[in-house]
């Protein structure tokens, strides 16, 4: 009986790695933390006032989105939209631009379900593992 195909590993090349190290760490730069990628995430259903974005993101302080909205702005990622009406609204939404991290944010996404079921996979097999001892 023929073995099943397996797909050998071939680690890149040192220049490559450092090339990926650089581009990585440029891109953290502009995306990481713990609120950007999660705020982008919020504003891909449409537009948001800010008391929306804050409720669909959660438990993120007013000061800390107001911040990375900011941050996020100066990266050309989100547009800030003031409407002239009693009180004043400001609308978010992204931009063309950010539209560029969609394929990430996607497999972000699935990369984290796929590890939480993981995690929880492998603690349930913990637990039956220790029931039987």
């Amino acid at each position: 009986m023929p073995s099943p195909s397996r797909t050998v590993y071939t680690p890149p090349a040192k220049d490559e790695c450092n090339g990926m190290i650089s581009s990585v760490r440029d891109t953290l730069y502009v995306v990481g933390g713990k609120w950007k990628l999660p705020i982008i995430s919020a504003l891909r259903s449409g537009p948001l006032r800010f008391n929306e974005l804050q409720s669909a993101v959660g438990e993120i302080t007013p000061k800390i989105l107001s911040k990375e909205l900011k941050e996020l702005e100066l990266n050309e990622f989100v547009n800030r939209t003031v409407y002239a009406t009693s009180p004043v609204t400001v609308e978010y939404a992204l931009t063309e631009y950010s539209r560029s991290l969609e394929k990430v944010i996607i497999e972000l996404a699935k990369w984290g379900s796929q590890h939480k079921k993981r995690l929880k996979d492998c603690a349930k097999a913990r637990r039956k593992a220790a029931q039987k001892n």
